[in-house]
């Protein structure tokens, strides 16, 4: 199922992964002390400006700032919108 939504100018629309259930040594981590994922899964991307153009591609997983982008609601599935500069790398 395509999503309808389009960002424009410099704007990412990210799908952020799940966040662990569980630590490296087998330890239950319970919802409230979850962290907020970091990484995420690119979406969508709006055409860039004239004098930057877009580095990340649809399909692009990314690493960004804890606290960066908008989160939305979407056909029941969590989204960021972010800017691109709010994206540290391309893994």
């Amino acid at each position: 199922m395509a999503l309808n939504i389009k960002p424009l100018a410099d704007r990412v629309l990210v799908e952020p992964v799940e966040a662990e259930t569980k630590t490296a040594a087998g330890i239950i981590i319970p919802d409230n002390a979850k962290e907020k994922p970091q990484k995420g899964k690119v979406v969508a991307v709006g055409k860039g400006t004239k004098d930057e153009p877009m580095t990340v591609q649809v399909g692009d997983t990314v690493l960004y700032g804890k606290y960066s982008g908008t989160e939305l609601k979407l056909d029941g599935k969590d989204y960021l919108i972010m800017r691109e500069s709010d994206i540290f790398a391309i893994v």
